[in-house]
């Protein structure tokens, strides 16, 4: 009686912790009375969950996500790395490298897969000769990367649908205020005064007034540039056992668009990239158990669209991407 009794709870608590993830993303800052009223609860009951939530390290940090397409243009860039388990200070030198913002240990030829976003040529060729550095000490000294040509869908979000509508390039104090948000905030949204004192003190920066951060908050979101305010949480923990790396060959190369167009629609499907390789597709899948990846794959391959697939199994996701939406 009491193990069921457990059990229906966690349950219970685990339905819930997604309906807040899933309500803590939106276009604008979370609002928590807001949430509670969606979710017909009392504002006391939803900061009991998430005492428990962070407790349990169900949810890590608010964070914000950007769209590639700015001007100029983020530079999305993924690295195969060959290692062994025998070289931990390999990965521990990769996860200080502030571009990296997905690091996984994967089954395959290469044990690790990351994620780079670079704002431009200049810090991707400055990130390049580090990866060097550090790879010339590793056992194998082998890498390989892989330039992203298009980016269709970032955690969760259908790019097509936020064409960014700012005539001007980002400037300096820009960049600074979308890096703050996306990586300085902790288990509250930061204030536009925390933002000021961040960009004066760890920044370095001038000291612009709080109504011009907020005036810039407000531009880069009405831009398309701020996609959406949401919070990294562990998949695992509320029901997502499986991450998967797979890449897409199409039976007719002149088909690439119209395939990923078709493929962004699956809810599955959190991150989806077009890259120059004979593998044209690669995308980021999240299920919760293997088997409804097996019925994923082989609702591809019903297309008639598919010639042939790769899988990487993710086996441990060493830097965390992970404020998809949950649907």
């Amino acid at each position: 009686m009491i193990e069921k009794k457990n059990t229906n709870h966690n349950s219970k608590f685990m339905e819930t912790s997604q309906n807040i993830i899933k309500n803590l993303t939106s276009r604008s800052k979370p609002n928590f009375s807001q949430i509670s009223k969606e979710l017909k609860i009392t504002r006391k009951t939803l900061s009991t969950y998430f005492d428990e939530m962070k407790e349990n390290k169900i949810i890590r940090q608010f964070t914000v996500n950007i769209n590639p397409n700015i001007r100029p243009k983020l530079n999305y860039v993924l690295m195969e790395i060959k290692t062994n388990p025998q070289e931990p200070h390999l990965v521990e030198q990769l996860k200080i490298i502030p571009q990296i913002v997905m690091l996984d240990g994967i089954f395959g030829e290469f044990s690790l897969v990351a994620l780079f976003i670079f704002k431009d040529a200049e810090e991707f060729n400055r990130v390049l000769i580090q990866m060097d550095s550090i790879m010339a000490h590793s056992y194998f000294k082998k890498y390989q990367i892989i330039e992203t040509i298009k980016v269709y869908k970032t955690n969760g979000i259908k790019l097509e649908n936020f064409p960014p509508r700012l005539n001007s390039e980002l400037d300096d104090l820009d960049y600074m205020i979308l890096d703050i948000l996306r990586n300085e905030q902790g288990f509250s949204p930061l204030s536009t005064y925390e933002i000021k004192d961040l960009l004066h003190d760890k920044y370095e920066s001038g000291t612009p007034s709080q109504s011009t951060i907020f005036k810039r908050i407000k531009r880069l979101k009405k831009a398309n540039i701020l996609l959406n305010y949401a919070i990294n949480f562990c998949p695992s923990k509320i029901g997502y056992q499986g991450k998967y790396i797979v890449r897409i060959k199409p039976k007719d190369p002149s088909k690439y668009d119209h395939i990923a167009r078709l493929l962004e629609k699956n809810n599955n499907i959190t991150d989806l990239f077009r890259i120059g390789e004979q593998y044209g597709l690669i995308a980021i899948v999240r299920m919760k158990n293997v088997r409804d990846y097996g019925e994923f794959i082989k609702i591809l391959y019903e297309t008639n669209d598919i010639e042939d697939t790769w899988t990487n199994f993710v086996l441990d996701e060493l830097i965390p991407y992970t404020n998809f939406l949950i649907n």
